[in-house]
């Protein structure tokens, strides 16, 4: 790697540490000094932490780098051919059945603890909200229990108050409809008694008629006598006449 002078590396070092103390935005430097000199920074942080992981963790860890320039740089804990090796078996059996249903099976593993978790907790809510397991809970924990039964009783009042005027105005609608069908009913009676009166008065006439048509006219005369009557009286003017002969 090619020497730099002392002043150049101690203005990129500056400017680097002007731009450590602050955000930095992420984009290709420019500078070619200052561009060589972060590379050999990061660089060699990005080695140390390779280094570290693999003997901490236990990790097999395989770095490849090249720089702008086309050197590489690597390390390896075992062998970096070894490595790529591992990486490209695990990358053909990972797209076989069995890896993928294990993943499967993690995954709604991991699922069903969430929904388990979840029902526990709206469990303990729900034995909170009863006013049961609250030996447990700090003074924080009951305030906010507190307002929150608090909260919720004044929407259920709310709820029941409108539910209660909702119900009365529909009783008067209903009232009202009642009402008015009565009277309506009322009238129907009304007319229909009306009719089988005048129905009675016609029946009442056309019997009246039919009887007046039956009997015999009994107009007379004030000159004229039934003949019946003019023969009774006939008996007694002839009596009359044999008792005045006798005379």
């Amino acid at each position: 790697m090619m020497e730099l002078p002392i002043d150049q590396v101690q203005e990129g070092s500056s400017s680097q540490k002007k731009m450590g103390r602050g955000k930095i935005e992420i984009k290709r430097i420019e500078n070619t000094t200052n561009r060589q000199v972060t590379f050999c920074k990061r660089r060699n942080g990005l080695l140390k932490k390779a280094y570290e992981l693999s003997v901490l963790c236990d990790a097999e860890v395989a770095l490849i780098v090249f720089s702008s320039r086309g050197r590489l740089y690597e390390y390896a804990n075992n062998s970096v051919r070894g490595t790529i090796d591992r990486y490209k078996k695990a990358c053909a059996a990972s797209s076989n059945t069995e890896s993928v249903s294990e993943a499967n099976t993690q995954f709604y593993q991991q699922e069903a603890s969430k929904l388990r978790r979840q029902i526990r907790d709206i469990q303990n809510l729900n034995r909170h909200i009863l006013g049961e397991a609250l030996g447990n809970l700090s003074l924080k924990e009951l305030k906010n229990l507190e307002g929150r039964l608090e909260k919720g009783l004044s929407r259920v009042r709310s709820r029941k108050h409108e539910t209660l005027f909702a119900d009365v105005e529909f009783m008067k609608k209903r009232e009202i409809e009642l009402q008015n069908h009565n009277n309506y009913l009322r009238a129907k009676i009304a007319e229909h008694e009306r009719a089988q009166q005048q129905q009675q008065q016609q029946q009442q006439q056309q019997q009246n008629l039919m009887l007046s048509e039956s009997l015999p006219s009994q107009s007379y005369d004030r000159n004229f006598f039934p003949a019946n009557l003019l023969g009774s009286d006939n008996q007694y003017s002839r009596q009359d006449q044999t008792a005045l002969q006798l005379v």
